[in-house]
């Protein structure tokens, strides 16, 4: 069960097979890897200059940043999961590299708090972080309606 106090884990940087990952095309590398470094929290495991940049966060969090055309406008976006209290600040970072780039948190009815970015390339990126649940109370209640089993206390 999701917690308040929930801690993250960490970025992961070992190696891996990747079981997923997106090829964000871009048209300003450096750009795009500041942000997703500084805004978003990722790190740079490794850099193949001029062809493409690895970025994660935590463990299966991948993207590859390449130079490119970047996609047209789209409603598809990328969601990364993130714990409660690291939402307003990746919201304050990103906002100060580029404002107006975020909106949210807010929350959704499948019980998270979200917050869109959209990245300098175009990317719509959703940091999700699930919110805790009273056992007793409503949302668990609307969640067994729908045929979710929520532990009762």
């Amino acid at each position: 069960m999701p917690a308040y106090d929930a801690v993250s884990p960490g970025n992961y940087l070992g190696f891996y097979g990747m079981p997923m990952f997106p090829n964000v095309p871009t048209a300003d590398l450096e750009a795009s890897t500041d942000f997703w470094l500084r805004g978003l929290g990722f790190d740079n495991l490794f850099t193949l200059p001029g062809q493409v940049v690895h970025l994660r966060r935590w463990a299966f969090q991948d993207v590859l940043l390449k130079p490119g055309t970047p996609a047209g406008p789209s409603e598809v976006s990328i969601s990364f999961s993130c714990v409660l209290s690291e939402l307003d600040e990746i919201a304050k970072r990103c906002e100060e590299i580029t404002p107006g780039c975020t909106s949210g948190p807010e929350l959704m009815p499948w019980n998270s708090r979200e917050l869109r970015v959209v990245t300098p390339e175009g990317t719509n990126v959703v940091m999700t972080a699930a919110v805790p649940i009273d056992p007793n109370g409503t949302v668990a209640e609307e969640m067994r309606a729908v045929g979710i089993d929520v532990p009762r206390s």
